[in-house]
């Protein structure tokens, strides 16, 4: 599923570049069924920084694992890179909103007067996918990850923000 432009809203927090995507609703369909089905259903998350369309000049990648309590129906979320990071007993925007909040890449060293454009990837991950044991969640692993060819099976979303300079971006 690919969402239109301007629907991902970026924003500045203490020096990170950060996105909204209000129309974004990711916990829906197949993820959704899956959930209620008592699955912990992992999304890789990718943020990108562009300063042309194919130019990527900053990038943050994140696995997050949601699951659905069936009894209390709520979600919970935790970040596979760092287990400490996780929210509890959401509703499924603020389940949503928990892991954009948590995905952000570093302003510093990016172009300030130049126009840049954040895009944002969101990929289901299949249950016979896991990351290796091993190396744990790293950069390579999620690059990989995402340059293959999303399946027929995988849900994915997508979206891009209008151009924007980083002075122009409101805490």
């Amino acid at each position: 599923m690919t969402v239109s432009s301007q629907g991902l809203l970026p924003h500045q927090v203490s020096g990170e570049i950060r996105v909204n995507a209000p129309s974004l609703h990711f916990l829906t369909g197949k993820s959704l069924s899956r959930l209620h089905d008592g699955a912990a259903v992992p999304f890789d998350f990718q943020l990108m920084i562009t300063d042309s369309r194919n130019n990527v000049i900053a990038r943050a990648l994140e696995r997050f694992t949601v699951s659905y309590d069936v009894w209390e129906e709520k979600f919970s979320v935790v970040r596979v890179s760092d287990f400490r990071r996780s929210g509890m007993r959401l509703s499924a925007t603020s389940a949503e909103f928990w892991c954009l909040d948590n995905l952000f890449v570093q302003a510093a060293g990016l172009p300030a007067g130049q126009q840049l454009w954040a895009r944002l990837e969101i990929r289901t991950v299949e249950s016979r996918e896991p990351l290796p044991a091993d190396s744990g969640i790293n950069l390579a692993t999620l690059i990989e990850i995402f340059s293959r060819p999303s399946r027929a099976q995988q849900d994915r979303w997508s979206m891009e923000s209008a151009p924007f300079q980083l002075a122009s971006l409101k805490p």
